[in-house]
């Protein structure tokens, strides 16, 4: 098998990564794995739901960002790893695991994914999905609500105390650590499919 590229696709909370990330999956199939960074979540058994449900999950210390390096550099490698899940309802990692097998193309995707140097050092391609703050709000809600089960007041305090300040001080400045600026309002199929192109060029190089 050819090396093994890893693109990270980062945004803001409902800005469309995950959408692209998918869309991408769709057209090259087994050639990609999407590891989402969620999964990597600290995992907080210790403390009760209510003090989870509390707690700033916007920020780089939710994050065992060191474990996902870790399993990223092993895929690289050729090696197979156990993929942690996480569950959105209960704020845990659960305990089974996913085996994820190398792959051609890793996408990386999270709202923290081109904030970590060290991970972003992994990355042959980092893509920043910038979508307006009324429309990934507008998403936000449809999402927690029908997906996660949270209701609207718990939503809403959520993103005034700590998405919007967390995005404001580490998803947006590290949009300057991306090769592409993706407009994720309404970017066209044209600038979608030079992603693709650089992705194909990617799988066919030589090792």
């Amino acid at each position: 098998m050819n090396k093994s590229s890893i693109i990270g696709i980062a945004g803001g909370t409902a800005s469309g990564k995950t959408t692209l990330a998918s869309r991408i999956k769709e057209i090259f199939g087994d050639d990609v794995n999407i590891i989402a960074h969620d999964c990597y979540y600290k995992s907080l058994s210790n403390i009760t739901k209510e003090e989870r449900m509390k707690r700033n999950y916007d920020c780089p210390e939710a994050y065992e960002t060191d474990f996902l390096i870790k399993q990223i550099q092993e895929l690289k490698s050729g090696k197979t790893i156990e993929r942690p899940i996480y569950s959105y309802t209960e704020r845990l990692r659960e305990n089974e695991t996913v085996t994820v097998k190398p792959s051609k193309i890793i996408i990386v995707e999270g709202i923290l994914a081109l904030e970590n140097k060290e991970l972003t050092k992994l990355m042959d391609l980092k893509i920043f999905v910038d979508t307006s703050e009324d429309i990934r709000l507008e998403r936000l809600i449809k999402r927690d609500t029908k997906e996660r089960g949270l209701d609207l007041e718990y939503i809403m305090a959520k993103y005034q105390d700590t998405l919007k300040p967390m995005h404001d001080k580490y998803i947006e400045p590290s949009k300057k650590n991306a090769d592409i600026i993706l407009d994720g309002d309404s970017y066209s199929e044209l600038e979608f499919n030079k992603i693709i192109d650089i992705i194909k060029k990617m799988i066919n190089q030589e090792v």
